[in-house]
């Protein structure tokens, strides 16, 4: 994550929060008054956002003191006191609701990325995220997957060459996708590795015999034609599962001896966890 995005980031989330004032504050308390919070987790799981919070607090007011205990990675607990700010109260106020946002969500998806790791722990699978993020924060919340213990996908479509159902049907086939895929990086002279997903064991066949690629998507392959694949392949390409994937049946993918497994759920289908930042 780049200074000048977490900056540009903090800069918008406090001009959308803010506006022309905190009101609430300006009306009740002394511009000049001058106190402690406390951040408390109100629920188990991954902790994840404080470095983040602690650029918002230092964006709001460089004075604020923050004594850190707790940190990115650390599992957490009902109870657990993750850090206490202290200074002008104005400023810990106009801070609050943007560092909860930004750590309830990212501790939700290193929470979420953490459970689906440990269901595959053991295997040589890898759990990857997508790019089914939210618009505007996406580095945010691959960023927490990385906490949580799973792997970034791509970035975005100027990362890795994906061709995907679509791109093969416009193309018109895998062969001519593949073939002008390669032309355009040579032609671009880029560094960047091509995917492929294959939507049958036929499709997996024929993309072995293009060759000229880095990684086959096996997008809702079940079980038996994931392992058939897998064999097909064997250590010639990286080997992905994905589409539809779950709690239940991830580990069963894992043990078909796939390279990575992504999942849509870390980033788009995720719960806040629950903590609150409160005055001493």
């Amino acid at each position: 994550m780049t200074d000048k995005f977490l900056d540009a980031f903090i800069e918008n989330a406090i001009n959308e929060d803010v506006g022309d004032g905190d009101h609430s504050s300006l009306s009740c308390i002394p511009k000049d008054a001058n106190g402690k919070a406390q951040l408390i987790i109100k629920q188990e799981g991954v902790l994840a956002g404080i470095e983040v919070a602690k650029r918002v607090f230092s964006t709001i007011d460089p004075s604020l003191k923050f004594e850190q205990f707790l940190f990115d990675g650390n599992e957490i607990n009902h109870g657990d006191r993750v850090f206490i700010i202290e200074g002008n109260i104005h400023s810990i106020l106009k801070s609050e609701r943007l560092v909860l946002n930004i750590m309830q969500r990212m501790s939700g998806i290193a929470t979420t990325t953490k459970k689906y790791v440990n269901l595959i722990r053991g295997t040589q699978a890898k759990i990857l995220d997508t790019r089914k993020t939210t618009p505007g924060v996406r580095t945010l919340e691959k960023l927490a997957v990385k906490i949580g213990g799973g792997e970034n996908h791509r970035m975005g479509l100027y990362d890795m060459i994906m061709l995907k159902d679509n791109h093969i049907d416009f193309a018109g086939g895998i062969k001519p996708a593949i073939t002008k895929a390669r032309e355009y990086i040579k032609s671009k002279n880029k560094n960047i590795k091509i995917e492929i997903e294959a939507r049958n064991i036929n499709e997996v066949k024929e993309v072995l015999e293009v060759g000229g690629i880095d990684r086959i998507m096996l997008d809702n392959f079940n079980y038996d034609n994931t392992r058939k694949a897998v064999e097909l392949i064997g250590s010639t390409y990286e080997t992905e599962s994905s589409g539809g994937i779950t709690e239940k049946t991830i580990r069963g993918y894992a043990e078909c001896g796939v390279n990575f497994i992504s999942v849509g759920a870390l980033t788009h289908q995720i719960k806040s966890l629950d903590m609150s930042l409160k005055a001493i």
